[in-house]
């Protein structure tokens, strides 16, 4: 059987995501929304070079994220919609996939968003279709392999969760080259982490509690801190049940020494009053700096994964270590961030389609079936290692 998906947004993910959909998802017809009518150009193109002649039809729309009555048009018909557009519309995106008839999967990045979004579960569910949101790589591909740990075990009690986007080697004044979204950068970064320690729900300040890891060559000695976002509604979902649910950013050692003095500074601050009743904007500023000078586009990045599930099964001490390392793909250009946050996304959005998730607004961890999510992996190029 073959389907028809949306993605809304051309961009990287969405290049990536509908990429996916085609090659693994059994995709009848794609049709990217897309404001910037030549990004939509550039990507279709991009596609139809990718994709053997016939594999599916591709098309581009222009679709305005915050206008609903283009929104309404460009999903009409849709067995599946998958948003690689900002946190932001997600809401009022999820209540128009559901109008429309259509399930409805995200990349999200931020969990109060998700919450209004799964307050819609009865909706989805008269209407018969399914919702899950952050479905990427961190919020995302991580928490799967949690959920899979954490069923795998008879008394599950920690969760630890380390990932990364980096250089293949430190380039630049951080260490780092820029390779997503700059806003979704600085929301990980801000705000608060939402963690469960000793069973309880706690807020943990981003850029806190650094750490170092070792990953195998061509990593080697990394440091990682508490970011926000990445758990998305896991600690919810296992309070009372696990002792520890928590994540960390993984970047090359001083990394985060520089960025904490960057906030500090207040580099990442929206306004800035000065003496003669005028302001400046830092983060607007910063941000065309890092989009400039942190670009790098001939230096290759690497996505590196770790989930750690510790506790007990059939009476023993039992520790499961889920790792994964993505790397460029040379053959379609894809980089290993684009590959490691849209095509998880993708496999989920499949499992959409084929009604292998339940009607209604549910969690990936709840609603998603971890052991075939696991499986189906491999088909859709993400390849994980599991060792116990």
């Amino acid at each position: 059987m073959q389907y028809r998906y949306v993605v809304l947004g051309a961009g990287r993910q969405g290049v990536a995501i509908a990429y996916a959909l085609a090659a693994f998802g059994h995709a009848e017809r794609i049709i990217l929304g897309e404001i910037d009518t030549e990004t939509a150009r550039q990507a279709i193109r991009r596609l139809e070079e990718l994709l053997p002649p016939g594999q599916c039809t591709l098309s581009a729309t222009m679709c305005d994220v915050s206008k609903p009555s283009e929104v309404a048009l460009t999903i009409a018909g849709a067995d599946v919609v998958v948003s690689a557009a900002p946190y932001r519309f997600n809401v009022a995106l999820t209540e128009a996939a559901i109008a429309a008839g259509a399930s409805f999967c995200d990349l999200g990045g931020n969990t109060q968003v998700v919450r209004h979004q799964l307050a819609l579960h009865d909706q989805a569910q008269a209407t018969g279709v399914s919702v899950v949101p952050d479905c990427g790589l961190a919020p995302g591909l991580g928490n799967h392999l949690a959920a899979h740990g954490v069923q795998a075990m008879d008394e599950p009690q920690n969760v630890h969760i380390r990932c990364g986007g980096l250089p293949v080697e430190p380039v630049g004044p951080l260490g780092y080259k820029l390779v997503f979204n700059f806003a979704g950068l600085v929301n990980e970064y801000s705000g608060y982490a939402e963690f469960l320690r000793d069973g309880e729900q706690v807020r943990v300040p981003a850029l806190a509690e650094l750490e170092p890891i070792e990953f195998a060559p061509p990593l080697g000695t990394c440091e990682a801190a508490v970011t926000s976002g990445g758990t998305s509604t896991c600690p919810e979902t296992y309070a009372g049940r696990l002792r520890t649910y928590d994540y960390k950013t993984v970047r090359y050692p001083g990394h985060f020494a520089v960025i904490r003095a960057l906030f500090a500074l207040g580099c990442f601050d929206e306004h800035l009053p000065l003496e003669d009743d005028t302001t400046l904007a830092p983060r607007a500023t910063f941000r065309r700096l890092m989009e400039q000078r942190l670009a790098y586009p001939d230096v290759r990045d690497l996505v590196v994964l770790r989930c750690t599930v510790s506790g007990r099964h059939e009476g023993q001490p039992c520790t499961r270590t889920y790792d994964l390392l993505e790397q460029h793909d040379e053959t379609t250009g894809f980089t290993a961030m684009e590959r490691a946050t849209a095509y998880p996304a993708a496999l989920v959005a499949f499992q959409q389609a084929r009604r292998v998730i339940k009607p209604g607004a549910r969690p990936l961890e709840v609603a998603v079936p971890a052991a075939q999510y696991l499986d189906e992996l491999p088909s859709h190029d993400i390849h994980v290692t599991v060792s116990r």
